[in-house]
């Protein structure tokens, strides 16, 4: 399996490690009522569930550029590094979201977003 694929499978997972992020340690997390739970926390709880939807968003629309991409059969080596590069924009977007430190949270973004439409591109040349 190519590394653009195996990308795409981390970008799947990172929205649940947000979620393990925004849940975890909390003595009195309800599973029975999850997102009310959720909607009551504060401070990095607040914003790693918000960093999962976030992720989820990215992740759509990462998949599907991939997906064309792949179809179109762009060049591997370049996906590959698209790809590596995506989920590395993520993963700090993550930990500047987690961490509050919302300026480099939105420049890890936009280099994600840059990197999706980049990937769509190398699909459709």
């Amino acid at each position: 399996m190519s590394i653009a694929l195996w990308c795409l499978m981390i970008a799947g997972i990172l929205p649940i490690v947000c979620a393990g992020i925004s849940k975890g340690g909390a003595s009195d997390y309800d599973n029975r009522a999850p997102r009310e739970w959720l909607a009551r926390q504060e401070g990095y709880r607040r914003r790693a569930n918000a960093a999962q939807a976030n992720s989820w968003e990215a992740f759509t629309w990462f998949g599907i550029a991939m997906a064309i991409a792949l179809v179109t059969k762009a060049d591997p080596s370049k996906l590959d590094f698209l790809a590596m590069f995506f989920i590395a924009s993520r993963i700090l977007y993550i930990g500047f979201y987690v961490m509050d430190k919302s300026s480099l949270r939105t420049l890890a973004w936009l280099a994600g977003f840059i990197t999706t439409l980049t990937v769509f591109a190398s699909g459709t040349t």
